[in-house]
């Protein structure tokens, strides 16, 4: 590989790795006769499958040139960094040399903004257009949407992609406008709203005609910043219920602010990532997508940010012990499915398993209940210890809050040495 290649591969490389929009990702694109790669499920981006599995993306920028100056990011224009950009053919030919020799199982692209969002655009256009025409890669691609693109252009990266991102970037628009002045919310919710109409009528379509186009198949997601401005986790949460009410909308992401550019006085003075703030917001994102939990319930008036020393399905547990204890033999999944320590895996089995005979705690605990936790807010059989009434919530927290190590978060950029 040539040393030029190699030097602006280490510099983009290194820009893109703020970046967490990205994940598993959650769709299938088979191999063709003449075709190599394929994209899984399981996941291509770099993060943790199911089975705890890594996987490897190449997570890079097309350039660091940017002609935006917004105050939270490392490739702002005012910041003086080493800056370079691929030319399409290159970023292209990389992303294959590095897929044949199973460094990667696919390609996370995102940009600065050079020119013009539509200039921007059509480059990153030009780089997946080729792996999908001129390689015939169908191997995994989610590819970064620039506010303020073109409708147009939103199509064509659609065709190509598996799926499309744009970031929020901070919650409100005030607070957008205090960072980012040359950003704003319309120039990124009106792409998303495009990627969603494209979206469906290409599964309409593909109902009339099977070889109509797909568009985005894995969908889109969005990342928001924490941190960085004075958003509650009740307004987080609710901007994030109101992005899942879209069809298209798979993940939400939350970055912890992270101070790469701290002489900016518009910034907090921070001395670490808010990365257990981070976990709670994925363990809210949990309930409000899985265990049918609304935001209120979560987050309101009274309690507008999340306990950091206990998880928000257990604080809502202490804060309505009127809802326990539940029978595990007799109530129906989705109450079982509120009781702390019982996750979606087991309280389906538990659902599954006591038609053939009443649970006991034994029986409970082989099919993974977290007896620990859930001892105070269940009913069964062979049931003797204390309920949340008896033991009283404030003093069930103090049993169960004990020192937590700091969560793993999201997995990080790894460097690539030559």
């Amino acid at each position: 590989m040539r040393k030029e290649i190699i030097d602006k591969l280490v510099i983009l490389a290194e820009s893109a790795k703020y970046d967490i929009s990205c994940a598993s990702s959650g769709t299938t694109r088979n191999n063709t006769s003449q075709g190599i790669g394929n994209a899984n499920g399981w996941g291509i981006c770099h993060s943790y499958t199911e089975d705890g599995r890594c996987v490897a993306l190449l997570k890079i920028m097309l350039t660091n040139f940017c002609l935006y100056d917004c105050a939270y990011c490392i490739n702002r224009r005012s910041n003086d960094i080493p800056r370079a950009a691929f030319s399409p053919k290159e970023l292209a030919n990389l992303t294959i040399e590095f897929y044949r020799r199973n460094y990667i199982e696919g390609l996370f692209l995102s940009s600065g903004i050079i020119k013009n969002p539509d200039h921007t655009m059509e480059r990153m256009i030009n780089v997946v257009k080729l792996l999908r025409t001129e390689h015939q890669y169908n191997g995994y691609i989610h590819m970064k949407t620039i506010p303020g693109a073109s409708k147009e252009l939103t199509y064509q990266a659609g065709l190509y992609a598996d799926r499309l991102s744009i970031n929020l970037e901070i919650p409100t628009e005030q607070n957008l406008k205090l960072l980012a002045p040359e950003k704003d919310h319309q120039s990124i919710y009106k792409p998303m709203h495009h990627i969603q109409q494209y979206t469906l009528e290409s599964k309409e379509d593909r109902k009339k005609h099977r070889n109509a186009p797909r568009f985005a198949p894995a969908g889109q997601s969005t990342q928001i910043i924490i941190g960085a401005t004075n958003e509650t986790d009740k307004d987080i949460l609710n901007l994030t219920s109101v992005l899942y009410q879209r069809p298209t909308m798979k993940r939400v992401y939350y970055s912890g602010f992270i101070p790469v550019n701290e002489y900016d006085k518009r910034l907090p003075v921070v001395k670490d990532v808010p990365k257990l703030r981070e976990n709670r917001l994925y363990q809210a994102d949990w309930l409000l997508r899985f265990y049918q939990f609304n935001v209120n319930e979560i987050v309101n008036d009274l309690h507008p940010e999340l306990e950091l020393d206990i998880d928000p399905k257990l604080s809502w547990a202490l804060r309505h012990p009127e809802y326990f204890p539940v029978d595990v033999n007799r109530a129906s999944y989705e109450q079982i499915l509120r009781v702390p320590g019982i996750g979606i895996k087991s309280a389906r089995m538990i659902v599954s398993a006591r038609q053939h005979g009443a649970l006991t705690l034994n029986a409970l605990k082989r099919i993974g209940v977290v007896l620990k936790r859930a001892q105070y807010f269940i009913h069964c059989r062979d049931k003797s210890m204390l309920t949340i009434h008896e033991a009283k919530p404030e003093n069930v927290r103090l049993a169960l809050i004990a020192p937590t190590p700091i969560p793993r978060g999201q997995p990080e950029q790894l460097s690539i040495g030559f």
